[in-house]
């Protein structure tokens, strides 16, 4: 057993919590509150007004299939001390050329996006305050500021209330519109209808499937959990979070069925598609539920950027560290520990919050580059097939201690992870317009 086997075992028993774990978990509601976005919702909404109930069997195997890749980073993070990033550098360069043009694109694009997203309904609810670009531009000032100034801790807690308004809101509109149960008990059995494979694909790998998941590891680590001791407090959080995602997505997939389908009503694509059943609530239920749903598509949207502005920041901030050691000659030491606290607050950190805020500003007045959109499209496509394919590689050696390796049936979750994101990174790069 080695030095570093044998401190982690140490501390794992040091660290181990007693008691009741509910009250441990957190860090997968910061996932799952960023992970489900506006755009996941219009799509899964969309599946149900073409499909009815006959694909809520594909929002099951998302769920299984996003907490085996969470369970992964998280087990990672934990059984080696050591952060995603560290584990993608011991695989060879490649991963840093990839990962360093993929942050900077992804993020300049990203957050006009998300700013745009969180603008949206904002200008619903207070048409005649701001346009659209200025309540973008007020959504990320917002995030910035919020995550500048506060640390984990705070963070969580203003996810957790984002997520229990989304929760909410989500539910109760599927609740309003009356859901067929026994249709929707019917939809579990997997069935394919003429038309519906991307659909289908879409739903098991879109929904909550970002760099977010990625991120997962670090927001770990910043709940303070550092070693093996928290292994099942994490397996908990990150099943509490997946499982709140697909009730997103069954609560969505019957507002489709249910509002859309029988109706036939068509949205708009994108996030102005929720705009569209905004419209559709209002006429059906009254301004009221209308309202109300504005304010949980406001609490998806902006969950989703202020879980990026921190979460992919703390990545950041570990790769320029990386890169720090390499120059100094310790890249290959065992577990190069930094306290998240220290990380929130590093000038790296802080340089990729405003990456993310400013420069998007001025993409929101401009038409996106042709160029940057190929790039954008691309970069993102391949990131998820790369997160599966090199956790099956990390976790199946030596990196890893041997009792938190890969079983048969991890590998086996993982590598079907792999391949469904393959096969959806070839037709979203096919869909681009080159």
């Amino acid at each position: 057993m080695t030095e570093v086997t044998r401190g982690t075992e140490e501390r794992a028993a040091d660290t181990a919590p007693r008691g009741a774990k509910w009250r441990h978990i957190g860090p997968g509601i910061v996932v799952a509150a960023t992970g489900v976005g506006a755009g996941d919702l219009v799509a899964t909404l969309v599946a149900g007004s073409k499909f009815g109930h006959t694909l809520m069997w594909a929002a099951v195997v998302g769920c299984i299939v996003k907490i085996s890749l969470a369970e992964a980073v998280g087990r990672w993070h934990l059984a080696t001390g050591r952060t995603l990033f560290d584990g993608w550098r011991s695989l060879g360069r490649w991963t840093t050329v990839y990962f360093a043009v993929y942050v900077v694109v992804w993020g300049f694009v990203y957050g006009a996006t998300a700013m745009s997203s969180s603008a949206l309904p904002l200008v619903a609810l207070f048409p005649d305050v701001l346009p659209l670009k200025g309540w973008a531009v007020v959504s990320g000032l917002v995030g910035l500021v919020f995550v500048w100034f506060n640390r984990y801790a705070v963070f969580e807690k203003v996810m957790t209330v984002l997520i229990g308004v989304m929760f909410v809101v989500v539910v109760y509109v599927a609740v309003r519109v009356g859901p067929d149960v026994g249709a929707s008990f019917s939809g579990l059995v997997p069935v394919l209808p003429d038309g519906s494979l991307l659909y289908t694909l879409g739903i098991v790998g879109g929904v909550g499937g970002t760099i977010t998941m990625a991120a997962y590891g670090y927001w770990v680590n910043a709940k303070g959990w550092t070693d093996a001791g928290w292994m099942k407090v994490m397996r908990l959080d990150n099943r509490v979070a997946y499982l709140t995602t697909g009730v997103f997505v069954v609560a969505m997939l019957v507002v489709g069925a249910e509002l859309l389908h029988s109706a036939n009503i068509a949205l708009a694509e994108g996030d102005r598609g929720l705009l569209d059943l905004n419209t559709v609530l209002e006429e059906r239920f009254g301004a009221v539920t209308a309202k109300l749903f504005l304010v949980g598509f406001f609490a998806t949207s902006f969950s989703s950027l202020i879980g990026v502005w921190h979460g992919v920041s703390l990545m950041f901030a570990d790769f320029v560290e990386r890169l720090r050691h390499e120059r100094t000659g310790t890249a290959d030491a065992p577990a190069v520990e930094v306290s998240a606290g220290r990380r929130e607050s590093s000038p790296a950190f802080r340089a990729y919050l405003l990456w993310l805020t400013f420069p998007p500003i001025a993409l929101l007045f401009l038409d996106k580059p042709f160029g940057l959109v190929i790039a954008y499209g691309v970069l993102g496509a391949f990131f998820m097939p790369f997160l599966a394919l090199t956790l099956v590689w990390l976790l199946n050696s030596s990196r890893t201690p041997r009792e938190w390796r890969n079983g048969a049936l991890s590998n086996a979750m993982l590598a079907a992870a792999g391949l469904l994101f393959l096969v959806l990174c070839v037709q979203q790069v096919r869909e681009l317009p080159w």
